[in-house]
């Protein structure tokens, strides 16, 4: 296992392991309760959908380079929201065991990364990677096990694809 505390003596990553565990760099070994099930699902136009997403990308950028001084805790600290973000991709995919939903306890955060005055709020809200999933929502989607597991896939390597398409042209 690798240890990021203190990596290479900087202080900043000093309890880095302690946020997913010791021995889950990235959430992986993360577990689900279910304690609410939805019926709705409301279709929003993506591109509503990707502007949000992309307000949410700039913001983690934004936290990151304000609060990290120090590059190497920068980028080991993105690379673990990056990777952990990434389970998502199997929850959709239905490859990972979890119902495809969300930690409500989480999300009730978001309201309070900013304090009124503008500043970054610096308060401990008291939960760790490893509380992912423990209050999570499931909303009801149009998966069919039928036909799913097929377009889904589809969907994934066509969208996979267009990564390297685009880049190569």
């Amino acid at each position: 296992h690798v240890s990021f505390n203190k990596w290479n003596n900087i202080q900043s990553l000093d309890g880095f392991d302690s946020f997913y565990g010791e021995d889950d760099f990235n959430g992986f070994n993360r577990g689900q309760t279910v304690v609410e099930s939805q019926e709705v699902c409301h279709s929003v136009d993506v591109v509503i959908i990707q502007q949000r997403l992309a307000v949410l990308q700039e913001l983690a950028k934004r936290i990151i380079t304000e609060n990290i001084c120090e590059v190497e805790t920068q980028v080991v600290t993105f690379e673990q929201y990056y990777q952990s973000l990434g389970h998502f991709r199997g929850d959709l995919r239905r490859h990972s065991g979890h119902q495809v939903g969300f930690d409500r306890g989480v999300v009730e955060h978001f309201g309070k990364i900013y304090n009124s005055d503008g500043s970054f709020c610096t308060d401990d809200w008291h939960f760790s990677g490893s509380d992912l999933g423990k209050q999570t929502v499931v909303i009801k989607d149009n998966w069919n096990d039928q036909s799913s597991p097929r377009s889904v896939d589809s969907a994934y390597y066509t969208a996979r694809n267009a990564y390297f398409i685009n880049r190569s042209s």
